[in-house]
């Protein structure tokens, strides 16, 4: 029987930045400006930060903002990017996992670069997913026949052998494979090193409801490996003020500097919705071996459903960037 990691609560999310290393951060923040079941609006941020060998004064390798407004059902109705990239032919795909497959075909060459704007696009799908549990921390925008019974909220939503925190048996789930309401989130403290100003991209502020998706990964060569630290949190704002956490993960992870093949991976849970959740872990070692840049699709194939936690695999997904972020060190001396 596999035994369920513990999960540890909010970890340091932004480390000191290591001289001679790139440091990649991305956002999208989630709002509703006409009200709930109304289209979202999804801005997002993302940014290379090349810090040199001496530690001195850091330079932006690359830098990349997305617009975009989606239906409530996730088709995505507007988008635009700046610096500006053709877009247009994305405008009525869905925000789901065959999102994909249209990036594959309108922006190849930003999937091949691993520029931060690929990863915004790749997010689009999971952060419009998870964006609705916002809603589950403002009662007040709630409809009157929700009030008092918070399953009410997630009728119709069969999760079941979604991932594996919604595997059979789940705690997560009601008998009729819905999931259950989230009461497992963490109040977390503002992701920027108040240090270190530059540590971070520029991140908006939110008064009212909103969500947000946030990453950081840092990667750096030592001893012929390529060394990797990385964060990912999905957070949203409260009445109270402050920001609650329902996902987050910290990676650590080794690669071959010549074939960029993994040798080493350890994510640790540290705010998850479900007492299952934490089990995604214990099965990433599956992926070692695999060259970095196949991650985007190697994840998807072999932690898949219950193999996997979608959102861990976004993350480990996620590093098959790490290659081109690190081209921008010898573009930007270190």
């Amino acid at each position: 029987m596999t035994t369920i990691p513990t999960v540890l609560g909010p970890g340091v999310a932004t480390p000191p930045r290591r001289p001679g290393s790139v440091r990649r951060t991305s956002s999208i923040d989630v709002v509703w400006p006409d009200g709930w079941g109304t289209s979202m609006h999804l801005h997002g941020h993302a940014r290379d930060l090349v810090t040199p060998g001496d530690g001195d004064q850091p330079s932006i390798a690359a830098e990349d903002v997305l617009h975009a407004v989606a239906s409530p059902s996730r088709t995505i109705e507007q988008i635009r990017s700046e610096p500006a990239r053709d877009l247009v032919a994305l405008i009525g795909a869905r925000a789901g996992g065959r999102l994909r497959a249209a990036l594959l075909e309108v922006v190849p060459e930003e999937r091949r670069r691993g520029t931060p704007l690929y990863m915004l696009l790749d997010d689009l799908a999971g952060a419009s997913l998870v964006a609705g549990f916002a809603f589950s921390q403002w009662p007040q925008y709630w409809p009157e026949q929700w009030k008092g019974d918070r399953e009410r909220a997630f009728k119709g939503r069969k999760m079941a052998g979604v991932c594996i925190g919604f595997g059979p048996g789940s705690t997560a789930l009601t008998d009729a494979g819905e999931a259950r309401p989230v009461d497992n989130t963490r109040p977390v403290e503002p992701l920027p090193d108040q240090g270190d100003p530059v540590g971070w991209h520029a991140l908006p502020v939110q008064a009212g409801m909103s969500m947000r998706r946030a990453r950081r990964t840092d990667a750096w060569l030592q001893d012929g490996l390529i060394e990797i630290d990385a964060m990912f949190q999905d957070s949203c704002t409260t009445p109270a003020g402050g920001r609650v956490a329902v996902h987050e993960y910290q990676v650590r992870a080794r690669a071959r500097r010549d074939t960029f093949e993994l040798v080493s991976v350890n994510a640790s849970p540290r705010v998850l919705p479900f007492g299952e959740c934490p089990k995604a872990v214990t099965g990433i070692g599956e992926m070692l071996g695999t060259p970095l840049p196949e991650l985007r699709d190697e994840v998807i194939a072999r932690l898949h459903t219950t193999h996997g936690c979608t959102h861990l695999n976004d993350e480990l997904r996620a590093l098959a960037e790490v290659p081109a972020m690190l081209a921008a060190l010898d573009a930007h001396p270190v």
